[in-house]
This record gives C-alpha cells, structure tokens and sequence, in this order.
C-alpha cells in the first residue's frame, strides 16, 4: 500500500500572498528545508512504499516522451510512485512558488536552466551538489559550461537533463537546385550561400524575425563577436557594447540585403520555412518532432548555426531536474526523490526523443540518440552557451533586449540606439532586482 507524503492540510493565505508578490525574494520562510536530505544508499531507495510529487511543464509534443518515462520508472520502481503534475510554463512558476511557500510544493521538478537563479533567491529550490555526489555523478559526467552554469553564489542548483539549442535548417531541395551541396559553417560561406539561393529563385531565402526566436539569435551572434549580454555581478546590461553592435548590424543587414522580407512577424519564418517558401531558419531543436509531423514531404537538414563572427556560439538552455524547498521534509521522499532524478538522466536518451540533447554523457555518445537529427548538433555542446546566473533575468531579457532586437530589425531605430536604450532600462530593472532578490552572483 503506497503510504502518501505528509503534506499541511490548509495553505496559509499569508504565505500564498507572500509568495505571488512581486517581492518574492523577502518572503522566503525561515522554516523552509535547505539541504536534500539523508544521504542516498549505493543501491537507491529502499525504504517503505512512497509517493512523490513531481511538476514539470512539458505541455507540447515534449509532454509524452516525459509521460512515458514517468510509466516507465513507476513501472520498474515498486516502492516509489511518482505523481505528475503538468502546468503549461506560463503558469509554471507562480504556481510553484506558492505552493512551497505554502508547504505544499512538490518533491521534484523540471525547471528551465535560466530560472534557477531565481528560485534559489526566491528559497524554491535547494542546493543539489550534496544530492549529485550521492547519486554517484560528478562534473566530468555533463559538459562543463553546462555545470557552470548551474551554480549560483556557490551552489549548484540543479542536474542537467538535456542541452536544447538554436539550429540552422535548410531546405535540402532547394539547396542542390542552387548547387550548394551542404549548409555553410562560415559566414562568409553562408553569404555565398544565400547569394546562390537568390539566383537559383528563391527571392527571400533567409527570413528576420523581429521577435522569437530573434533574441535567440541575437545572442547567439553575440556571444559569437566575443560580447555578454550583462556584467558577471548581474548589476550592468552589456549587450548594447560593440559586440552587440555589430551582431544586431548583421541582423538588420539581412532585411536590408533582400535576403528576408520586412515585418517579419512571430513564428512567421517557421511557417515559410515548412510551406517551402524559404530556404534557411534558424530555430529551436524542438521543432524536430514538429516538422516530422506536420511536414512528413518536406526534405530538410539541420546543423550548428554558422560561425558568423570569430568563434562558434549558439544560444541554449537546459531543462534541469531539482528539489523543492519543505517545512516539514520526509525523508524517505528525499531519498525517493533522488532515485528518481538518478533514473531520469541515467534513461535520458529516451527523453532525447523529444528533440532535445542529453546532457549526461553517456546517454549522448549512445547509438540511440547518435540516431537522432539533432545527434548533428552535439559535438558542439561546449560551444552552447547559457544565460548568466541572475535572479529575475529572463524578465529582463523580455522587457528590454528583445525590444531592442525588435525595434532594430523593423527599422525604428539604429542597432546602436536601440541597444542603448534598452541597456539604460535594463540596468534600473537590475538595481531593482539586486535589492528585490537580496542577491547577485558570487561565484
């Protein structure tokens, strides 16, 4: 008979409406958990029958392959069952703060690497280097710029399931009928690539979104010139420096060009790009799944973005697996929920089905994922690069880089301007941030 975790039968208003203020950081309670828990034993949990929590935000084409592996593990696990609860990522959040902050949070979940700052701020998420050594993992078993990131004022805060990147795609049809024989590498190539597809008739072979995923490639052409979009203490906004300059210059030029139309709006090259109406996008790997299906005819390749600049950089982000903040912590769920991780990266080549990379890396030199498109991707996992480890960045990003990038490719103002304009409203977003958070990265 599964027996259930102890959970607190009322949710406090004070500490639900503590928890949905905007000030979230200084509702941190003191009575909340900060460790994982009793150490793991070698051979994984083996206490009494146990249910755990597990909330992740896997809505889309994603949600299945992790639906499966949640089966998957109940079925091979007798003593654990895992419950899964699914918000879409637009709730996500919210929702998970103010459960923990009410006692009520879940035992584990899949957060987006660029959060975990914020929840380790907001006393979400507790620390997990402690938890990775008992697992048996270490540093050498993920990529290191992925273990770098993420730490946060000397903690780490999570174990990588996956790596997913920006990508180019081509249309492979359209590429032979140009006489180009493999997608470019260089930027100097891809120019003489687009030039070749624009004789051939494709007129707009390359399209510039002036929204998403354009900050992904912004920053991706960023930190390809050599630039970070904000200082290391998290306190200063450093995409508008020449770096940025010149990498939103690129984007623009490519609407001035003729390589793209104007205005080109939100998923509107993705569109183009399955409708066969252009040649090259550069998108998300998840679309993997999502071209397989809704465009079963159309013949395409994928591959890292190209060097434009002076080295290889491309975007990414991570989903990683943590625990969560309790008042009044079972330590059989801890274990529990550490058998569960440990499982969930050690099978990560199922999940790569999704469309995503394993972090870990014996699931990524696996002759399963090795069979997989985006398998073209990863020999440049070390050139994948994450956002800084800042409390509340991703909203920052949205409020201001993103506006930059928009107002630039649609022609309202100069990349110049536009950067430095969003940089001045970043860096107050920042300052607010520092003081709001209560902390900045400190290694």
């Amino acid at each position: 008979m599964t027996i259930p975790i102890h959970r607190h039968s009322l949710i406090s208003k004070a500490a639900v409406a503590c928890a949905l203020a905007l000030g979230l950081a200084g509702c941190a309670s003191a009575d909340l958990s900060t460790d994982s828990g009793p150490p793991l034993q070698p051979a994984g949990y083996a206490g009494p029958p146990v249910t755990i929590q597990y909330w992740n935000g896997f809505t889309g084409g994603d949600g299945p392959y992790m639906r499966a592996m949640v089966d998957e593990f109940n079925a091979t696990h007798e003593s654990i069952k895992v419950e899964s609860n699914t918000l879409g990522w637009g709730d996500f959040y919210q929702r998970i703060v103010a459960a923990v902050h009410a006692g009520q949070g879940p035992d584990v979940a899949a957060m987006q690497l660029d959060n975990l700052a914020t929840q380790a701020a907001r006393s979400v998420i507790v620390p997990m280097e402690d938890a990775i050594k008992q697992m048996g993992f270490t540093a050498q078993d993920f990529p290191k710029t992925l273990v770098d990131a993420t730490e946060f004022n000397g903690h780490a805060w999570g174990i990588p399931l996956d790596s997913h990147t920006i990508a180019s795609y081509a249309n492979t049809d359209q590429l032979a009928a140009a006489g180009v024989t493999a997608q470019a590498s260089t930027g100097a190539a891809f120019e003489s690539e687009l030039e070749a597809l624009q004789k051939g008739g494709v007129a707009k072979p390359f399209w510039m979104p002036n929204r998403w995923p354009a900050n992904l490639m912004f920053l991706s052409l960023l930190w390809q010139a050599g630039g970070e979009p904000y200082s290391a203490d998290g306190l200063k906004a450093t995409y508008n420096s020449q770096a940025g300059v010149k990498a939103l210059t690129w984007m623009v030029d490519q609407v001035k060009k003729g390589v793209s139309p104007t205005d080109v709006a939100i998923d509107s090259q993705y569109l183009a790009f399955k409708n066969a109406e252009t040649t090259v996008t550069w998108d998300g790997i998840w679309q993997i799944n999502d071209l397989k299906t809704t465009a079963p005819n159309l013949k395409w390749s994928i591959a890292p973005i190209p060097t434009v600049f002076d080295r290889p950089a491309s975007w990414a982000n991570s989903h990683q697996l943590v625990m969560l903040s309790h008042r009044d912590p079972d330590p059989n769920a801890q274990q529990a929920s550490k058998t569960f991780i440990k499982w969930m990266v050690e099978h990560s080549s199922e999940w790569a089905a999704a469309g995503m990379i394993p972090a870990y890396n014996p699931a990524r030199n696996s002759a399963e994922f090795q069979s997989m498109p985006q398998s073209a991707l990863a020999a440049q996992i070390n050139n994948f690069h994450y956002m800084p480890s800042i409390p509340g960045i991703g909203d920052v990003n949205v409020q201001t880089l993103e506006l930059a990038v928009s107002e630039a490719i649609l022609g309202r103002q100069t990349p110049q301007a536009a950067l430095d304009q969003q940089a001045a409203r970043a860096n107050d977003i920042l300052a607010s941030n520092a003081v709001k958070f209560g902390a900045t990265n400190q290694g």
